[in-house]
């Protein structure tokens, strides 16, 4: 995201839950317009199109097969969105990917991969999570592709989600919020030495998290496109009821918009998914409210005043 000209937010649905093991992730991206979302980016000055929702196989509901659960849905879906992520990047617009359930960032990060291979451009992801996202087929306890996609991203996984080559290497990923993983995550996170920002429920480990990726951020060289991955599991569930796999502790909303906060003033964030937003789990648009304050947070311009979460979430 250019500080420089005025920001262009593209708003791309992908109603699905094709990877998850939990129904309604797939009411995420229409949840998140009710709570007002392209109405309160547009109240602080950025130009909006939303591109309404992409249309792909729904879920079978059908069980693990070789360890995956739904592997041809995922990857269908996956290749709508780099479709679409890649077509807003050539406009030089800032796609914003309105989940749906996480194994989706397959396809977005594997997009902006490509954008800034062809743009002299060095890619950093931040993900935001309560979860590793590192399974592979060989480890997963449950097989669906929503606790896969990282380790996707890295190369391992299924050949349909991994080839020609890797999307990443494990420098160009910050994993931040994690409290829930599983023994085969930790293996894999521990062999590529990608060493996560957990959230192990001491009282300022919030605040630790928000300082690390301030000066994470701070060092970064201005040619870096920064991919924004977050799901709202990061969150504490009591804050954020409204999502398939809550897991106690995560950051509160002060917290989580001070991360919005710095991710917005580097100047450098060029894409964003909001994932696994569960509105079936969500009490009174709770988690949909707070969602759309962060990404106004995000994207707002540094000279304009959002809206804070409590104002959002009193509505």
């Amino acid at each position: 995201m250019s500080t420089q000209s005025p920001t262009i937010a593209r708003l791309i649905g992908a109603p699905t839950d094709v990877g998850a093991w939990v129904r309604g992730a797939s009411l995420g991206p229409e949840a998140l317009r009710v709570a007002g979302l392209a109405q309160a980016l547009r109240w602080q000055g950025l130009g909006v199109q939303d591109w309404g929702d992409l249309y792909g196989p729904v879920n079978p509901m059908h069980p693990p097969v070789r360890g995956c659960s739904h592997l041809r849905e995922v990857h269908i879906w996956t290749l709508l969105v780099a479709g679409a992520v890649q077509q807003a990047l050539s406009w030089g617009q800032v796609p914003v990917l309105l989940g749906g359930d996480h194994s989706l960032a397959i396809g977005s990060v594997a997009a902006v991969a490509r954008h800034c291979a062809t743009q002299g451009k060095r890619l950093q992801l931040v993900w935001f999570d309560a979860h590793a996202d590192s399974n592979t087929p060989a480890t997963s306890p449950s097989g669906h592709l929503h606790g896969m996609p990282l380790a996707c991203l890295l190369g391992q996984g299924p050949v349909e989600l991994t080839r020609p080559e890797p999307v990443l290497r494990p420098e160009q990923v910050w994993l931040l919020g994690l409290r829930s993983t599983d023994p085969g995550e930790e293996a894999l996170l521990q062999s590529v030495s990608i060493r996560p920002v957990r959230l192990q429920g001491g009282p300022d480990d919030g605040w630790q998290m928000v300082a690390t990726l301030a000066q994470w951020l701070t060092d970064l060289d201005p040619q870096t496109h920064v991919h924004l991955s977050l799901d709202l599991d990061v969150l504490d569930p009591g804050l954020a009821p409204g999502v398939s796999t809550p897991v106690a502790g995560g950051l509160n909303a002060e917290q989580a918009m001070a991360c919005m906060r710095w991710l917005g003033q580097c100047g450098l964030v060029g894409s964003v998914d909001l994932m696994e937003l569960n509105p079936a789990r969500d009490v009174n648009q709770q988690t949909a409210r707070l969602a759309v304050a962060l990404l106004t947070q995000l994207l707002a311009p540094p000279d304009q005043n959002t809206q804070s979460s409590a104002e959002v979430i009193s509505r």
